[in-house]
């Protein structure tokens, strides 16, 4: 894998059933070789892309004061602002030099979820500024029905019932964050974000113009996720890769920090099922030659053993 295959959302969805049936096939051959596509042509306006970019600049130029009042050390839950060095994910490297803010659905402190799964499931930290807050529900609402339609073309590829992922998301810990990658302090500390794989089902991911995302080759090569203007960058997370059996897989990569004077933005959403979806592997995906690698276990507790290791905030509270 030199390069990164790109996928048409409007012919994953498209009424010609040989186009539609193609792109599928596409995206099952993408999901199985390299774990990273592009998607072009979603149904996100660019005008919400915009917002949303606007949103994080205004929102990560408040004054520090402003952003650690929603500090996310105050959220039970793991949501609110991170600054930087606050999370390490290349776990025997640097801590990352970015900083964040992290969403997910709101629900209210006494909700049954909320009081069984503390740590998955609460109200949200949001900004104060009003218009803050609509672009981040609003992308988030789009982009979830963006990775709905990405599952459902997976689940038709593996051989699933095409509900057979998306049922599992009635309740979800999906989570939406904005990153600010500043100017990295000299040469020293280039890691934006260490080199890592992602926890849940996929990730699709907003990027600036600016570049830095890289992705790790077969060969154990970097290659470079070069921003195309309008799209999303996809990627398999391990829970899927669980899922599947090792036949999609999960592929590390890292963010290289920017330059001197130079600040880059992006948006991962992280799309992760019901807390309570058991994970085992689906029924296509294993046989006589190849057996299951994984044993069953429930999504949110995969997803909370992966926070676990990567915040140190997180380490101290044990």
């Amino acid at each position: 894998m030199n390069t990164i295959p790109l996928i048409d959302f409007e012919r994953l969805q498209h009424a010609d059933a040989a186009l539609r049936s193609t792109e599928i096939s596409k995206l099952d051959q993408a999901c199985r070789d390299v774990g990273f596509f592009y998607l072009v042509n979603t149904s996100i306006d660019a005008s919400e892309m915009a917002q949303l970019m606007g949103a994080a600049k205004t929102f990560f130029a408040l004054p520090q004061s402003d952003k650690e009042a929603i500090d996310i050390k105050h959220s039970l839950n793991h949501r609110g602002y991170g600054k930087i060095g606050e999370e390490q994910l290349d776990e025997i490297s640097q801590a990352d030099w970015k900083e964040t803010f992290d969403m997910a659905l709101d629900f209210p402190i006494d909700h049954v979820l909320a009081q069984t799964y503390p740590s998955m499931y609460g109200p949200n930290q949001y900004p104060s500024k009003a218009s803050i807050v609509e672009a981040l529900q609003d992308y988030y609402v789009s982009a979830f029905n963006v990775s709905m339609v990405v599952l459902t073309s997976m689940a038709k590829a593996l051989g699933l019932a095409e509900d057979f992922f998306i049922q599992c998301f009635k309740n979800h810990v999906t989570v939406l964050r904005m990153i600010h990658y500043p100017p990295r302090p000299g040469e020293s500390h280039n890691n934006g974000a260490g080199a890592h794989t992602d926890y849940g089902c996929i990730t699709l991911l907003l990027q600036d113009d600016i570049g830095g995302l890289q992705v790790k080759n077969r060969q154990g090569d970097w290659v470079d996720a070069t921003p195309i203007k309008g799209s999303l960058v996809v990627n398999i997370g391990d829970l899927m890769q669980r899922w599947t059996n090792d036949q999609y897989v999960s592929t590390a990569h890292r963010v290289i920090a920017p330059l001197n004077g130079v600040h880059r933005y992006s948006f991962p959403f992280f799309v992760e099922p019901d807390y309570e979806t058991r994970v085992e592997c689906v029924e296509t995906c294993h046989s006589a030659d190849e057996p299951v690698k994984y044993a069953p276990i429930l999504s949110g507790d995969w997803i909370q053993s992966r926070f676990d290791a990567t915040y140190a905030y997180r380490e101290k509270e044990k």
